[in-house]
């Protein structure tokens, strides 16, 4: 099995953030790797795995970095793959991050999740692939379906719970 998605963090303690990406991908049956790279601290082996990684198979990243953030904008640098950014919550509560993020130049483009929003990078990285392949999409389609269900049945169960002056 080859990657298709590559998940991209500068330090292993962002790990527990970006957990929720890894679940979700392998909920979806989607290949993916999961590295630690540091913009500031493995500048050269950031810069030869953005080159390399469309040769390997992968047609998503999802970089994620906190503080600085520089992660996803030296990927995105040296890659024409789309590049998902996740501002990790650290100093300042992750604005730090996510304004590092989302202030690329001009021709530097990185996708911007929310704060610590690893699921829904890694439900936009399954929405990209879904475009060109039909078994994807209908897993996506099926997760979709059921975030409704989800909302109907609680909306159910909110209806079912007694108050003296509820009126619904």
């Amino acid at each position: 099995m080859k990657p298709i998605v590559s998940i991209i963090m500068g330090s292993t303690s962002d790990m527990p953030v970006m957990e929720k990406a890894c679940k979700f991908l392998d909920e979806m049956h989607i290949p993916f790797e999961v590295n630690a790279l540091s913009a500031h601290r493995t500048p050269d082996a950031v810069e030869q795995f953005a080159r390399e990684a469309k040769n390997r198979g992968i047609k998503v990243i999802i970089a994620a970095a906190g503080m600085a953030a520089a992660l996803p904008g030296v990927i995105a640098a040296s890659t024409t793959l789309p590049v998902i950014g996740v501002p990790i919550k650290g100093m300042l509560d992750g604005l730090d991050s996510m304004l590092s993020i989302i202030q690329m130049p001009p021709g530097i483009p990185v996708a911007t999740v929310g704060v610590n929003g690893a699921q829904n990078a890694a439900i936009l990285a399954v929405e990209i692939l879904a475009l060109a392949d039909e078994d994807i999409a209908g897993r996506l389609a099926a997760f979709k379906s059921s975030l409704k269900e989800k909302i109907e049945k609680a909306n159910r169960d909110l209806a079912e719970i007694k108050y003296e002056y509820k009126t619904n």
